[in-house]
């Protein structure tokens, strides 16, 4: 579908004060139809295209270790495609952000698609801002799908109120931070969001330090969903705690060092 007919994505969602309050006390909230239905069925050509012609994986499931078996994963996508471009950039989606965040405006930090194939194993238990040099308590993703799913498809789990005490392991996701962090939620008497049906447009939100993970895929459909990470607007780069950041700072916040804001080219301010 040519960037010029697909959904402008430019009218405002309807942020409620107990969608903040919720993704504040529990690090994480689902809202329905952030795009409707119709919108992201729209943008689900052009992102599968750009997930075919751009994923460098080609190894079968069997040969893949657990961080490979969870999904397939093509990062900044809008850097490639001006159809998802219009996707990641567009206002309705940074303004949910800017609202749960409690800021007038974000930046982007990099978009990801996260495609689960039939077979896929689960993502494990994690905390996305392991990897981030940036405040993880003032970054957080969207993940939206772009087709009706249920937990079967590979729904998230969220451990409620796990965000509060920032960094809880710098393990990265692998078969350790399951072990890890199912020690943690146990220990703490976490409650787990369990994953829900999901229709396409419908989307999460959840905060960097949010420990959460993605069920296998038991069915026969390709889990197809796209997310977008966010931080507030004006926060400064952080010396790299672990060397995944290290490769994050140069990937994402390109030619910035720490200490400097974080606002590089390839993290364009929301809502513009």
């Amino acid at each position: 579908m040519p960037t010029d007919t697909l959904p402008d994505l430019t009218t405002a969602y309807p942020t409620r004060g107990e969608d903040v309050a919720a993704y504040r006390t529990n690090g994480h909230v689902r809202l329905t139809q952030v795009a409707t239905r119709e919108e992201a069925t729209a943008y689900r050509e052009p992102v599968a295209a750009a997930v075919e012609r751009l994923s460098t994986e080609t190894r079968p499931l069997a040969e893949r270790d657990s961080y490979g078996m969870a999904f397939l994963q093509v990062m900044n996508l809008w850097r490639h495609d001006e159809d998802v471009a219009r996707f990641v950039m567009a206002s309705r989606f940074a303004g949910v952000a800017a609202r749960l965040l409690g800021t007038p405006r974000v930046r982007l930090y990099h978009d990801q698609a996260l495609f689960k194939e039939p077979g896929g194993g689960c993502t494990p238990w994690h905390q996305d801002a392991m990897y981030w040099p940036l405040d993880g308590s003032r970054c957080l993703t969207m993940w939206m799908p772009l087709v009706d799913i249920t937990p079967d498809h590979g729904g998230l789990a969220f451990a409620s109120g796990s965000h509060v005490d920032g960094p809880l392991s710098d393990i990265g996701i692998s078969d350790a931070s399951e072990e890890h962090f199912d020690r943690v939620v146990a220990e703490r008497g976490l409650a787990v969001d369990e994953p829900v049906a999901m229709r396409a447009g419908d989307a999460s939100f959840h905060s960097g330090w949010t420990v959460h993970k993605a069920l296998g895929n038991t069915s026969a459909q390709m889990r197809e969903v796209m997310t977008v990470i966010w931080f507030a607007d004006g926060l400064s780069v952080l010396e790299p705690a672990n060397r995944a950041q290290v490769g994050d700072l140069a990937s994402w916040l390109p030619g910035l060092a720490p200490g400097e804001l974080a606002a590089s080219d390839a993290n364009p301010v929301l809502p513009r």
